[in-house]
């Protein structure tokens, strides 16, 4: 009996977790067609703009599990990645917020090694609010930016470090090939662009899983196993020597790209 109702209840709260991310992800991009927008954000998901749903999301555990728990080990690769640049008087941009713990994580290791000047951008204004709060700890080292990250307002080459966490796989196609170029673009001659992303899994079986779960879930991110994939794109440009290390399977990606011209 006791088995059958723990059986139930789990059964009710996973049911629930995806009704609630189907919702916010693939229901508000059906919501926002017939919504008047603007252009440039049709395809931003509730959670990240409603604040109540920000502050509701944003739980390590559920980040941990849509991440089939490698969150750890991801971030602490971007950690290791950003000490190894020789973090001491360089310019850092975060594009884009994250959920979880990898702000303060990387904002503690850039404040400890002595980076010039800290820049967290984000397209959304109550992300940046929502990101303020967690790295209150670090007042007055770091400054916030409302910014796309398809058309930042910076100067070429003036970003030694650029972290783009799980961004590209939610941007349309298009939008992930300007924000391809801009973090491009911004990065200075000899400069680190490091990117964590989904990545093509090696098993057939996880990529058959993947496919069921980014068509129900995440519509713009089966490009990232092809044509959008990081190496790919930034090798295609020229100019620039990419690292990559892969989780789980494949299933997961940390790309360290140096700017060589």
């Amino acid at each position: 009996m006791t088995g059958s109702i723990v059986a139930m209840a789990f059964s009710v709260l996973f049911g629930t977790g995806l009704l609630y991310f189907f919702l916010v992800t693939r229901g508000a991009l059906i919501a926002n067609a017939f919504v008047p927008r603007a252009q440039d954000r049709f395809h931003v998901y509730w959670v990240y703009s409603n604040m109540r749903l920000i502050k509701f999301s944003d739980r390590k555990t559920w980040v941990a599990a849509v991440l089939l728990f490698q969150y750890d080990r991801l971030v602490d690769k971007v950690v290791s990645e950003i000490r190894r640049a020789s973090i001491n008087g360089k310019t850092f941009l975060m594009t884009s917020c994250a959920f979880g713990d990898v702000m303060p994580k990387v904002v503690k290791a850039l404040v400890r090694g002595g980076a010039g000047h800290i820049c967290i951008s984000d397209l959304i204004g109550n992300e940046l609010i929502h990101a303020g709060k967690k790295l209150n700890e670090f007042h007055g080292k770091f400054e916030l930016a409302e910014a796309d990250a398809t058309c930042m307002p910076k100067d070429d080459g003036t970003v030694d470090i650029n972290l783009i966490f799980f961004l590209f796989h939610e941007l349309p196609d298009e939008s992930k090939k300007l924000a391809f170029s801009e973090a491009a673009r911004l990065t200075a001659p000899g400069g680190k662009l490091i990117i964590a992303e989904f990545h093509r899994p090696r098993k057939r079986i996880m990529r058959f899983l993947g496919c069921m779960y980014f068509t129900v879930f995440e519509p713009f991110a089966l490009s990232m196993w092809g044509q959008y994939d990081p190496v790919h794109c930034l090798e295609g440009m020229g100019g620039w020597t990419c690292e990559r290390a892969t989780y789980f399977f494949g299933n997961f990606q940390v790309v360290t790209a140096t700017k060589t011209a």
